[in-house]
Formats: C-alpha cells, sequence, structure tokens
C-alpha cells in the first residue's frame, strides 16, 4: 500500500473532525447549530490561502438537495399523510391489543416489525413511518417517548443489514464489487451478493437488539418524556381527580342481549348511578357523547366514567362484563383524539339562565359536561367525600361558568367560533382526520414503496412521487406537508454532507484508513475482518455511510488478498459496519428521533455504547459461521 502524505488540509479537516466530536457530545450548542457552524466554517476556510481544497464552494449546500435529505423530506410527509387519515391510530391499536401496556411487549413488537420494514425500504423511511405511531403508543400507555424511540430507530438501522435493498451501502456494494473485478485476475473475481445473502446477520443483529432493550432497557433508556398541556396529554380521570379532586375513570363495559338495560336513556342510568355514559358502539355503529336521550340497544359496548368501584357494582347487579382496558373506543378516547377541556361561558352569553338539559348539551355541542367549576364550587356528578353529587343537566348557567367537558378535539376548535364560550384549553390537537382519504393515502403510499422495491428510479424521486401525489389528492395540504418535516433534522443532516466530502476529498480518509490498516498488516484474517469492521464503524460516525463505503471496499479487498481471506466477504463486512452507527446522532435515523424524544448525545453515548459492541460481536460471530 502506498503511504499517504499528511498535509495542512488535512490537519485542519481533521481539526474539525474533532470540533464536530466535541460540540456533538458537550452539547455546548444545539447538534443541528453544532453542524450548520461546522459547514460554514468548512466554506470560509476554503477560501484562505492553501486551503482551496477542503470544499468545493459551489456545492458547498448541496446536502440541502442530497438524495438522502429529500428521501427524509419525503418520506415525512407521507408518514404525516398515512397519520391525517387515522391509519395509524389503527397500526398503534393493533400493538396495544397485541402488547398491551407493557414496556418489555410493546418494544418486541414495535421493533421487529420495523425491523423487517426496514429490510425492504430505506431505515429512516421505516423510522419516520412508524414515529407517529410510536407517539400514539406513547400517549395511550403512559410510557415515556424516549423509552420507546430508541429501540425503534435502532432495530431500524439494524434492519437495513438484512436484504441487500435494505440501506445504501447494501444498495452500493454489488456496483462496488462490480467495478472492483475489472481489475482482479479472472480466478479471483468476486460473486455478487444476492438480495437475501446478509440476512442471517440482519436477523441475528435485530434479535440482539430487541433482547438488548427488552433485558437491560430500564438501565440504559432514559425516562424522559415530553411536557405536555395537562388537560392535552393526560388521561381523563388523573386530570379530573388532579384538578378536581374528583374520582373517575373511564371503563368500557360489555352490554350482553337481553340486558335489563335495554331501552333505557342515558340520562336515567347517569343519574341514578352518578356516573357519564360517554360512548355506545352498537352493530357496528359507534356514538361518541351521545344524546342524553339515546335509548340503549343490546348488545353494546358502553364507554362510562365514574368511580370504578360503583361501574363495577353496576356490572354484577345488572350482568355486565366490565372490561379490563378501552377495546371499542381505544381510539376514540386516545389523548390524541379527544380529552378534558375547559371552557368559560361568557358574560351576556345567550345561554346564561338556561340548564344543559334545555341546551341538549351532548347533541348541540359533542361533547359531554363532566362538571361546572363556579367560584371555589365543583358541581357535578360524581359523588366526592366533599361534595354531594349534582344532576348537571338542572343547573342553570352563569357567566363565568367554568365548564368541564370531555370532547373530541374537533369538536373544541368548532367550539371556539362560538360567541357563547371562551376556550381556555389552548394545547391540543386541532388538525382534523380525513378517514374518508384513506384510499388515496394507501395508493400513492403503496406506489412510492412499489417504485423503491421494483425500479431503478432514484430513492428520493421514488418517495417524492408518493408525497406529491398525497398532496395533489387533498390526504394533507401544502402548509400541512411543511408542518410535517422536521427542519432541524433536515439542517442537521445537510450540514454534515460537507465535513464528510472534506474528510474525503482531501485524502484525510485514506491518510486514516492506511494508518489503521498498516497497523494491522500481518495480523491473523479473523483480526484484519474485525478490524475492518471497527475502521468502518469509526467511519461511518464521522462522515456519510456512503462515502465510507466508497472508500474502505477498495482497500479492504486489497488487505483480504494481502493476507488471504476471502475478498468478498471483507467487502460485505464493511457494507454491513457502515449500519453500526448508535454512538452519536450522526446516523440519519438517530437525528430523526432525536428531538421528538428530547435524547441528548449523552444518551446515545450511554445506550449506543453498549450496541456498538454488540453489533460488532454478533455481526463478525454470524459471519464466521455462516460466510
Amino acid at each position: 500500500m502506498e503511504a499517504v502524505t499528511l498535509t495542512m488540509e488535512m490537519m485542519v479537516v481533521l481539526g474539525l473532525l474533532g470540533l464536530t466530536i466535541f460540540l456533538f457530545a458537550s452539547e455546548i450548542v444545539r447538534v443541528d447549530l453544532a453542524a450548520v457552524m461546522i459547514m460554514v466554517t468548512i466554506g470560509v476556510l476554503n477560501y484562505l490561502p492553501g486551503f482551496e481544497h477542503i470544499a468545493d464552494p459551489a456545492h458547498l449546500f448541496s446536502g440541502f438537495s442530497s438524495n438522502a435529505v429529500i428521501s427524509i423530506i419525503a418520506v415525512m410527509i407521507i408518514g404525516a399523510g398515512l397519520d391525517r387519515t387515522g391509519i395509524m391510530n389503527k397500526v398503534a391499536a393493533w400493538i396495544l391489543r397485541v402488547g398491551g401496556e407493557s414496556e418489555a411487549r410493546i418494544i418486541p413488537i414495535i421493533s421487529g416489525t420495523v425491523g423487517v420494514i426496514s429490510s425492504f425500504m430505506q431505515n429512516v423511511g421505516a423510522a419516520a413511518l412508524f414515529l407517529p405511531v410510536v407517539s400514539r403508543i406513547s400517549a395511550r400507555t403512559g410510557l415515556p417517548l424516549s423509552r420507546l424511540l430508541m429501540p425503534m430507530g435502532f432495530t431500524a438501522i439494524l434492519g437495513g443489514t438484512m436484504t441487500m435493498v435494505g440501506s445504501s451501502p447494501m444498495i452500493l456494494l454489488n456496483d462496488l464489487i462490480e467495478g472492483t473485478n475489472e481489475d482482479l485476475p479472472v480466478g479471483e473475481k468476486m460473486a455478487e451478493f444476492g438480495l437475501f445473502a446478509p440476512a442471517p446477520i440482519g436477523l441475528s443483529l435485530i434479535a440482539t437488539g430487541i433482547l438488548y432493550f427488552v433485558l437491560f432497557g430500564r438501565w440504559v433508556l432514559p425516562a424522559r418524556a415530553k411536557g405536555e398541556d395537562a388537560t392535552a396529554g393526560q388521561s381523563i380521570g388523573d386530570y379530573l381527580k388532579q384538578t378536581y379532586g374528583l374520582k373517575a375513570d373511564l371503563v368500557e363495559v360489555d352490554l350482553p342481549e337481553g340486558s335489563i338495560l335495554t331501552g333505557h336513556k342515558m340520562d336515567d342510568i347517569m343519574t341514578a348511578h352518578n356516573l357519564y355514559i360517554i360512548g355506545m358502539a352498537h352493530a357496528g355503529d359507534k356514538t361518541l357523547n351521545p344524546s342524553t336521550t339515546t335509548t340503549i340497544t343490546a348488545p353494546c359496548r358502553l364507554a362510562i366514567l365514574g368511580r370504578r368501584k360503583v361501574i363495577a357494582e353496576i356490572c354484577d347487579i345488572y350482568g355486565l362484563k366490565m372490561l379490563p382496558q378501552l377495546e371499542e373506543f381505544a381510539d376514540d378516547f386516545a389523548t390524541t383524539q379527544a380529552g378534558v377541556a375547559e371552557i368559560v361561558v361568557k358574560p351576556g352569553a345567550s345561554i346564561i339562565g338556561k340548564t344543559p338539559s334545555e341546551l341538549r348539551f351532548r347533541l348541540t355541542y359533542g361533547m359531554s359536561l363532566l362538571a361546572i367549576h363556579r367560584g371555589e364550587e365543583t358541581l357535578s356528578l360524581v359523588e366526592t367525600p366533599d361534595h354531594q353529587a349534582v344532576h348537571l343537566g338542572t343547573v342553570p348557567l352563569q357567566a363565568g361558568d367554568t365548564l368541564v367537558v370531555h370532547t373530541p378535539w374537533d369538536m373544541l376548535s368548532l367550539l371556539k367560533q362560538n360567541r357563547d364560550f371562551v376556550v381556555i384549553t389552548s394545547d391540543f390537537p386541532e388538525e382534523e382526520l380525513r378517514p374518508r382519504k384513506m384510499g388515496w393515502a394507501l395508493l400513492f403510499f403503496a406506489i412510492a414503496l412499489s417504485l423503491v422495491l421494483f425500479t431503478d428510479l432514484r430513492l428520493s424521486l421514488a418517495l417524492l412521487v408518493g408525497a406529491v401525489g398525497m398532496v395533489a389528492a387533498r390526504v394533507l395540504t401544502m402548509d400541512e406537508a411543511y408542518r410535517a418535516v422536521s427542519w432541524s433534522t433536515v439542517f442537521l443532516l445537510a450540514s454534515l454532507i460537507p465535513l464528510g466530502m472534506a474528510v474525503q476529498h482531501t485524502g484525510t480518509a485514506d491518510w486514516i484508513a492506511h494508518k489503521v490498516l498498516m497497523l494491522l498488516h500481518g495480523w491473523p484474517v479473523w483480526s484484519l475482518q474485525l478490524g475492518v469492521a471497527v475502521l468502518a464503524t469509526g467511519f461511518t460516525l464521522v462522515m456519510s455511510n456512503v462515502g465510507a463505503t466508497v472508500l474502505l471496499v477498495p482497500l479492504a479487498v486489497s488487505i483480504a488478498r494481502e493476507a488471504g481471506g476471502d475478498p468478498a466477504i471483507f467487502a460485505l463486512t464493511v457494507a454491513v459496519s457502515t449500519s453500526n452507527s448508535f454512538l452519536i446522532p450522526t446516523h440519519q435515523v438517530n437525528a430523526l428521533i432525536m428531538g421528538p424524544a428530547g435524547y441528548r448525545v449523552a444518551d446515545f453515548l450511554r445506550s449506543g455504547g453498549i450496541m456498538t459492541l454488540l453489533f460488532l460481536a454478533v455481526s463478525q460471530g454470524v459471519m464466521a459461521v455462516f460466510y
């Protein structure tokens, strides 16, 4: 191997690499700001004498139009489109039905699903697609988002090693092998890898990642929940108890055929037993906040808000079955769809002096009145040690009354336009779901996925077809598409690309690679292969995984030929090991999940450090056995 001379430009780039790692690790400034600062520094240095080759000013901002960044933008828009139609709610509901509310069961289901999906589409695409699903699950179970997103993100990265189309390095590998074969003798040419050739490696890594977080997650995962509004983020029972001292739980009850409650009005049952019926599902027809004059039809499911002990007693009396958790109403009463809100009766409102029964409150406003807070007093149908139960339907409303209601968020948005009320609750989801657009969303998602898997169309263009199709079909508006993009993620990734180019174009990568490989020269074949894996891991942390693959595959093949190893396996080692990127949030997936979960670089260093070692041990062990 020819010696590579260290130049002044290389030393400057090495200094920038060190500064980048320091800024990321110390978090003196935000990581996206740190990346932008490094990009600007590279651009300015290029105009100083002697540093003209650090970067090409004409391509300094090319990262913003790169295949990876445009792909991420497109996938975020596609994910938002699927989420807006309610598809992700259904996926989240299925995961909750299977996994319950146990972190030990939910993590394997989410991670396993994402791992398999990411083996057939770009891992960042799979991660972005499941981000809203995991967010829904976090909201419903109360599990911190920070304990769910990292397992999902890590297995998305691991899943990219299972097929030859799961990640950019794997896609690139056969092309690099074909190019390298041109310089090899006939008897030493390498065979290209089939689609599922790396499957044993990928499956083993996915299983390792899942087991790692299930067994050690309690120690390595941060329990850092994002701050949420008191009304929009808490369960109904928790909010009523903490704010008004009212003990109430939301319970789903199965009312069988022939029940003696059949034909009774909602209001009769609620008044007799001091509880609220806020949902009824019968014969596939579901009504939320049904009118108090609605009659009960059996068999049906009821969503009842009240004291759990009282509901259990009623179930015993009337032969009803109280379910352990919400099933039929899981989606409808998720905190992302509905919750407790507060509205105030305006002075001079037309409803002053009228009772909720006269106003037909539920039917008129589409929400259930749970309590009236008047001065220092709280009136409620639920009996407490300090207050007697009050039939709210007979209480005349007064100016300044704070009405505590359970409402779907879309109905609360409509109420903002009503001149009789002031909506106090401010932080709640105001974007309406569009289930009627579900067919269009699924169609354009399928088109995008088919273009990725079965055509040679550039990844970013294939995904943009799906994203633009959703906007054109009005699954999303253009403004909603803009809001769906995490621009901090975009700037982080786009700003790091010039650093990777500087490492490559100045010869710094060559110098590092040769120095490391010279140290390993003469070692046993297995240790050389491990050294190549470690080198690829280090390179992918500070430059693009594609750049690391392009640089190291030819060098790894040369080492293998000199040491008597299999050049194809050494090349595969590079392509697989460039996915070993868990230590810092430079990988697209890590950058994607960092903001929503509130992760810090220290979280990646702690959790990712162990994962990095496991990746090396498992991947090299499996390759020794199967290849």
